[in-house]
């Protein structure tokens, strides 16, 4: 398994790789060469900006580094070692993410924080390296920069993570509490049960539903294969109910109201018609969303 950690300046990446290594038995991997991954922008005491070192005096617990030339490298590394467990920070453009997310042993968490409170933790790092704290409004320059350049803002990132984690607690233990509950390195998060896979099907289902009163997709399935979909909706070869198609859906009739008026069809009739008698038998089951 291989979790890639981004987010904002001070959103707490580091204390997340630090858990992992220190209580969930993960590695650190990262890329010598961090200089294409920079703003071209950032100002001279960019240092500021760097993380502080997981692997220093300060955490002897850190696993040994792994550190690789290009990404090429990193990736055929944790490629061969699957079953182990292993952490990045260095994802900084949707190119690189588009090559992390090909491997189905890689896991996306974006963290984010409030901007006050990520200024905070910034300001306490400047002081432990004897630097003068930056103003707030010069901080959040850099970080709209960090986060909304149009190349590499992390923000882009942020939206094809898999697990999202809010961290506004100024609290270490809140944090390590919330990735204890979260179980980061649960192997379900990577390749989902099939009981989730089927209600994902169905739920994309949905979307194609047209009646104007709620969304509701279905799967029929048959020894784990699937037999047939539906969506709620008027019959074949009516007009669509969000077309004016259904009279009573487009009144807006409330719940219960007027249901002998209403021509559209369940996504569950929908499944049945489409599967038929012969191809359901015994041993079938469907899968719903509301």
């Amino acid at each position: 398994m291989l979790i890639g950690l981004c987010g904002g300046i001070c959103a707490g990446k580091h204390a997340i790789a630090e858990y992992l290594i220190q209580h969930q038995g993960f590695q650190l991997v990262e890329l010598r060469n961090k200089s294409y991954h920079r703003l071209a922008d950032d100002p001279d005491d960019d240092r500021r900006l760097q993380a502080p070192d997981i692997r220093g005096q300060d955490n002897p617990q850190s696993s040994e580094l792994r550190a690789f030339e290009d990404l090429d490298s990193l990736l055929d590394f944790v490629t061969k070692r699957w079953k182990e467990r292993w952490v990045t920070m260095d994802i900084w453009e949707a190119a690189t993410l588009d090559r992390f997310l090909q491997r189905p042993s890689f896991l996306l968490v974006s963290v984010d924080a409030p901007v006050s409170l990520r200024w905070k933790r910034f300001a306490d790092r400047c002081r432990r390296r004897q630097l003068d704290p930056p103003a707030l409004e010069k901080f959040v320059l850099w970080n709209d920069r960090h986060l909304y350049d149009r190349d590499i803002g992390r923000a882009y990132l942020a939206d094809r993570a898999q697990v999202r984690l809010f961290n506004s607690s100024s609290s270490l233990e809140e944090l390590h509490a919330a990735l204890g509950g979260l179980n980061l390195a649960d192997d379900q998060r990577l390749r989902p049960g099939w009981d989730q896979y089927f209600m994902q099907l169905a739920s994309l289902a949905a979307q194609r539903s047209n009646c104007m009163k709620r969304r509701v997709g279905c799967v029929l399935v048959r020894e784990r294969r699937v037999i047939s979909t539906g969506y709620n909706g008027t019959p074949r070869h009516l007009t669509n109910c969000n077309e004016g198609g259904c009279p009573r859906c487009n009144r807006g009739e409330g719940g219960g109201a007027g249901l002998s008026t209403c021509l559209c069809i369940h996504a569950e009739e929908n499944a049945l018609l489409e599967a038929g008698r012969e191809r359901i038998r015994e041993g079938s089951v469907l899968y719903c969303d509301t």
